[in-house]
């Protein structure tokens, strides 16, 4: 597989305190990565360097060999980049559809393709029969796919998921699991953070261990959960033995 991003020594410090430290990875095209550690590791910044909202302090981000970093949200998202958030962030005053349709015209000007590109995503997403419904309405689980719909809106080559099944019942963690392999089995590259370990290691490709804003080790999830220094610091004891 092909490298389509690639993370190359960066490192952002905020008030002193070094957020992410010379973090250095690669993603290939058509897989599912997770990025994975405790609270406080520097997942939700690195996220937010990768899609632009912040600039690292040193080190590139590219994608397609093209730099990313430091070029706003806006830039990231024409060139393929689209995230949901930790914390959902719907119009609630918005119907669902209008909701994705905000996606959709990061792509087009036209209303009419915009309402069409939407109305193709919810049904893809399963909200197809909420279109009309205002944001606020929705369930918790609505509402993280309609951040998913919203964000494949944008036609993304890459799409970011923060924490996308937290907070979820098992039936409807599978269920965004599904999505999840949908949106993979689309074309779509997909990094992912996640605590919901049982849920998330089944699911990824490879994982990236973060701790203290550095890489502690990658590789296969198979690898990673007996890794000794990942154990200690986040998995606990339990992975020791499995």
């Amino acid at each position: 597989m092909s490298h389509l991003l690639e993370v190359d020594k960066v490192s952002k410090t905020f008030g002193g305190v070094a957020a992410n430290s010379d973090i250095s990875f690669n993603v290939h095209q058509g897989e599912i990565l997770g990025l994975i550690g405790p609270n406080g590791a520097g997942k939700t910044s690195l996220f937010n360097s990768i899609s632009g909202e912040v600039e690292p302090d040193s080190g590139e981000i590219r994608l397609d060999g093209v730099r990313i970093s430091g070029r706003g949200p806006v830039v990231c998202a024409r060139l393929g980049i689209a995230r949901t958030f930790q914390v959902v962030r719907s119009f609630d005053s918005m119907t669902v559809l209008e909701n994705v349709m905000v996606g959709a015209f990061a792509r087009t000007n036209s209303p009419g393709k915009a309402m069409k590109k939407a109305e193709s995503v919810l049904d893809f997403a399963g909200l197809s029969g909420r279109v009309d419904t205002p944001a606020h309405l929705l369930s918790p689980p609505e509402k993280r796919r309609l951040e998913v719909a919203r964000a494949l809106a944008t036609e993304p080559r890459i799409l970011l998921l923060d924490e996308m099944l937290t907070g979820l019942t098992p039936t409807e963690a599978q269920a965004g699991v599904q999505l999840i392999r949908d949106v993979r089995a689309s074309g779509v590259t997909i990094i992912m953070v996640e605590h919901v370990m049982e849920v998330l290691l089944p699911l990824i490709d490879r994982a990236v261990v973060l701790h203290l804003g550095k890489v502690l080790t990658e590789g296969l999830p198979t690898e990673v959960v007996r890794h000794p220094d990942v154990i200690r610091a986040y998995l606990g004891d339990r992975y020791a033995a499995a």
